[in-house]
Order: structure tokens, then C-alpha cells, then sequence
């Protein structure tokens, strides 16, 4: 049933095509001005690009495609698989966001799906070229904590605040320095994020509603770059 009624509206919109190129070739062939603008022009572009993605899925009988398009208006914005209870898939850009100094800095900003841990070298390389230096520190959510993340901090003498790799050790009876260090570094760990639940709810950072991508993006650099710091 579900193939079916996919069928018939691939028809439709397929026909639809079909009317509008007509139309518009008459209108070249009597020589009138382009009859679209260029909101149209790109809009029918977008309609005609998701319409061979549907027939492409539809023809393989498959559920995905690359790059596809998940709306007309805003083109650029992909599924993004994230296993969670509450939305199985979400709508918008990846962050890559660090914490310098109470500052948040964007250093990935990507409309596909990827896995984040690639994005800390990268970051741990712009701290140096801002400082000068390697940090002593990388505070870090634990899908970060890679195999050749882990092996690349060590090669710098960077720590990482991770649970090692493996079985678990023996409980170890820590002193209180150790347990204070500990609960200062988790809360440290939380400043990240704070600063995207302080995007979502005091500006709006998970209801970008921008057309355009380059719009969205700065959309989104701008409520980074607003957020106040703490003292």
C-alpha cells in the first residue's frame, strides 16, 4: 500500500515537471522574458533534484540516498541519526564547539552526519595556533575518547578527562585532593554544555528557521558569539 501510494504521487509530481518545462520551453520559443524569478527558478530546481531522489529510492527500494533533500525550503538540512528515545533522527547543523577561556568557539560546523571524535585534533591544533602552545588539559565528552585520539594526546603529553579503555580497575580509594580534582574537572566538563542549552533557551539555537544555508550559518555563529561568558 505504501509503495503504491508512492507511485501515484511520483506520477503527479513527475507530470507536474513535465507541464512546467513545457511551458517554459514555449515561452522560450516565443521569445518572452524567463517567466521565473530566481526564487523560483532555484525553488523548481530543488522540487526537480528531491523528485530523482524519491524515484532513485523508490526504484532500489531503499530508505536513504546521498544528500538528501528533507525540504523544499531549506535544501541543505540532512536527517541525522542520533538514537536518542525522545528523536530517533534530527534536523540541522553539527557543532563542533569548544570552551577557551569561558569563550565558545565553533571549529566544525556541518550540515551532514559524521562522527565527532575527528573533530579533536583539529581543535586541540587551533588552541595551539591561538596560543602557541598545546593545552595541559582536554576536557571531553567520552565519544571523543577514541583508541587514536587517546594514543595522539599522549604523543603531545596532553591529558584527557576520560574513563580509561577496557575492563574497569578495582575501585581505588581515592584521597580527597584526588576526589576534589575529580568533581572540579566534571564540572568544568558541563561549562560545554551549558553553552548549548543556553543557545536553545535563551536564543532560539535548535529553531533555526533561516532559508538559506549560508544564513542559517551565521545564524548560528551569531548566537555563539553573543552568549555571554562567565566571569
Amino acid at each position: 500500500m505504501h509503495r503504491k501510494m508512492t507511485r501515484r504521487l511520483l506520477e503527479c509530481v513527475k507530470r507536474n515537471i513535465k507541464h512546467i518545462d513545457r511551458m517554459l520551453d514555449e515561452a522560450e520559443k516565443r521569445g518572452d522574458r524567463f517567466p521565473l524569478t530566481h526564487p523560483q527558478q532555484r525553488l523548481f530546481w530543488i522540487i526537480r533534484t528531491a523528485y530523482d531522489q524519491q524515484k532513485y529510492m523508490y526504484d532500489k527500494d531503499v530508505h536513504s540516498c546521498p544528500d538528501r533533500i528533507v525540504s523544499i525550503y531549506q535544501p541543505h538540512v540532512r536527517p541525522i541519526p542520533r538514537g536518542k528515545l525522545k528523536s530517533q533522527v534530527e534536523f540541522g547543523a553539527k557543532l563542533g564547539v569548544s570552551l577557551d577561556d569561558g569563550f565558545a568557539r565553533i571549529d566544525t560546523l556541518s550540515w551532514d552526519a559524521y562522527h565527532e571524535a575527528g573533530d579533536l585534533i583539529k581543535q586541540v591544533e587551533t588552541y595551539k595556533e591561538l596560543h602557541g602552545h598545546y593545552p595541559e588539559l582536554v576536557q571531553v565528552d567520552k565519544i571523543y575518547a577514541t583508541r587514536e585520539n587517546r594514543k595522539w594526546l599522549k604523543e603531545r603529553g596532553i591529558k584527557i578527562t576520560a574513563p580509561p579503555l577496557g575492563r574497569k580497575p578495582v575501585k581505588i580509594k581515592q584521597t580527597p585532593y584526588q576526589k576534589r580534582k575529580k568533581k572540579q574537572e566534571a564540572a568544568e566538563r558541563n561549562h560545554i554544555e551549558g553553552k548549548f542549552g543556553q543557545g536553545k533557551n535563551g536564543y532560539n539555537l535548535n529553531q533555526i528557521r533561516a532559508s538559506l544555508k549560508d544564513t542559517s550559518e551565521s545564524w548560528i555563529a551569531c548566537i555563539f558569539f553573543v552568549e555571554p561568558h562567565p566571569l
